[in-house]
């Protein structure tokens, strides 16, 4: 079975802030977890008790070699030490070895052979199940801007099992390649990225109840406009952002 992004993690210098501004814009509601040494706080769904993601202060260590703020999602592993040798092997970059959290699960950060940063996890506990496309306050799309599509693709197949879907033709911007991890419908899609993108990276899409009333809670909160409103295929509608510290995301609704 594919492997499938399970969390996602917002990486600022900035806690208390980023908490008050993805709280108005994605709805989310903040829930304090960790002890004194490590402030985490997790970001539920209005009315969910399931997590979705987690809010966390850039460690020293990171941010003493440069680290920006930024928001990093995690892949399922079945074994997570054999997945990070298996990224190893392949071209990638071990960034922290895989490292136990009590009562959560093993994780590792790594790097795909082209720069792009993700995170692997084998948690503890039961699979969650699925929550039906579209719900407000989760992840409804994935985004690789690789540093050359087709490369990546076939390291991302390799590691998790993901197949091709449709590949689309963006003109000058080249092709985007919708992928799958199981099941009919794609979770995502990579393209090469533009020029005067800095590195690879991931972008996440989180679902709200109507795009112009997030993007207004963006501009209040300071934020950003990257990519002005757009539909696309499938008809819902998306917009790029960057929050006041910097981290990039981006909405989707079925709503203008």
């Amino acid at each position: 079975m594919p492997s499938n992004f399970i969390w996602y993690e917002l990486m600022t210098d900035d806690l208390d802030g980023a908490q008050a501004f993805y709280t108005k814009v994605v709805g989310w509601k903040p829930e304090a977890w960790g002890g004194p040494d490590m402030r985490y706080v997790i970001m539920k769904p209005e009315g969910n008790e399931r997590g979705v993601a987690g809010l966390m202060t850039i460690p020293e260590e990171a941010a003493s070699m440069g680290a920006r703020p930024m928001w990093l999602g995690y892949i399922h592993a079945k074994d997570v030490d054999a997945a990070t040798e298996g990224v190893r092997l392949a071209g990638g970059t071990v960034q922290r070895e895989p490292t136990d959290i009590p009562q959560v699960g093993r994780f590792s950060v790594v790097s795909d052979p082209q720069g792009a940063m993700f995170m692997m996890m084998t948690p503890q506990g039961p699979d969650m199940p699925p929550v039906p496309p579209m719900t407000p306050g989760h992840v409804g799309w994935h985004e690789l801007f690789a540093g050359e599509w087709k490369s990546a693709f076939d390291f991302y197949s390799s590691q998790f099992g993901w197949e091709k879907g449709e590949a689309m033709d963006m003109g000058d911007m080249g092709t985007y390649q919708l992928f799958k991890a199981g099941g009919d419908n794609p979770i995502g899609g990579m393209m090469t990225k533009t020029p005067d993108m800095p590195f690879p990276a991931w972008l996440f899409y989180f679902i709200v109840p109507a795009l112009d009333a997030a993007i207004a809670s963006v501009k209040a909160g300071n934020g950003k406009i990257l990519l002005e409103p757009m539909e696309v295929p499938g008809g819902s509608w998306v917009v790029q952002c960057m929050d006041p510290q910097g981290a990039m995301f981006a909405l989707v609704s079925m709503k203008r």
